[in-house]
């Protein structure tokens, strides 16, 4: 049984491309605790995969990414006048920081 090489990714990726990867930060109260651990909550398409998120960081933000969670949510769907609608899915990246690493999301405001 032969083993499948691993797909090759392109390590520069441009700056256009790297502000259509980070749609805005998520400033909640569990993301303002999660940064107490050198983390950070960002909100991307839903066509985002883990490298691009973390190539885009690294890019936009000048630091080491340590590692990036995505979570899915799913739509609820919901009533408007009677009328059934949908709200749309979500996706969201949870970023960890290298030690010494930070980002200061206030400067931008």
């Amino acid at each position: 049984m032969s083993v499948r090489p691993r797909k090759k990714y392109n390590n520069a990726i441009s700056i256009n491309k790297s502000y259509q990867v980070i749609l805005n930060p998520l400033i909640t109260e569990k993301a303002t605790q999660m940064s107490e651990f050198n983390k950070m909550v960002f909100s991307v398409p839903l066509s985002a995969n883990k490298f691009d998120i973390k190539l885009s960081i690294e890019k936009i933000f000048s630091v080491k990414v340590k590692s990036v969670n995505t979570i899915l949510r799913k739509g609820k769907e919901k009533r408007f006048k009677g009328i059934l609608g949908r709200r749309v899915n979500t996706k969201k990246a949870i970023i960890t920081l290298a030690p010494g690493n930070t980002i200061d999301l206030s400067v931008g405001v």
